[in-house]
């Protein structure tokens, strides 16, 4: 699920051990978002709550509303049945 999360924010990361340039190594790089990035978003912290937003997004498109007493319940009305999504 983390492959398909979206980054808001810009990541930086220190030089990798045997590329540091001399003169420069207090310099940090920062991450292109490329195809690539996205498909190693499950490595980085903020990949748990992209995946949340992303997923919370679909639900509420989908009309299911979030319970004001947990985020992680969903329910939705139909035909007069009550439909609960747990996450």
């Amino acid at each position: 699920a983390f492959l398909h999360g979206e980054l808001e924010e810009d990541i930086y990361m220190e030089q990798p051990e045997g590329f540091v340039v001399p003169g420069k190594e207090n310099l940090v790089c920062r991450l292109k978002k490329s195809l690539r990035l996205k498909k190693s978003i499950y490595r980085l912290k903020q990949s748990p709550r992209q995946c949340y937003k992303r997923f919370d997004s679909f639900m509420l498109s989908q009309k299911f509303r979030r319970s004001n007493y947990d985020s992680c319940v969903y329910l939705k009305v139909v035909d007069g049945s009550t439909i609960y999504l747990l996450l």
